[in-house]
């Protein structure tokens, strides 16, 4: 949703601060989801194969993926980054997430490749 409205957003010609609020706090829901996701996927990984963290390509993308977002909150608060910055940034972020999800399962090889 997040992406869809940074689409939008760059698309339009006028400012939305509505649009520019709404992205953010759709990337917030997301960044707890995602947040969760990663911990418990640490924890299974911790039960299933002895270790939390093995930097395979998956884990590793969802770092990235953790990062861009994590960067996307910080330049908000910190730097007070709003309207086109922000929109491109939840963009850049669901093409992460796509690759993450997609991309790595058929590029890279490793445990959660299917190839």
């Amino acid at each position: 949703m997040a992406f869809c409205l940074g689409i939008i957003y760059l698309t339009t010609s006028q400012d939305s601060n509505t649009i520019d609020q709404n992205i953010y706090k759709l990337v917030v829901i997301g960044f707890i989801f995602l947040n969760i996701v990663i911990i418990t996927g640490a924890v299974w990984a911790e039960e299933a194969w002895g270790k939390w963290w093995s930097w395979d390509p998956k884990e590793t993308w969802s770092l990235v993926t953790w990062i861009v977002y994590a960067i996307y909150l910080h330049a908000r608060h910190t730097r007070e980054w709003k309207g086109r910055k922000t929109a491109w940034m939840a963009v850049l972020g669901f093409l992460v997430v796509l690759f993450t999800l997609f991309g790595v399962s058929v590029l890279l090889p490793g445990l959660h490749s299917y190839v």
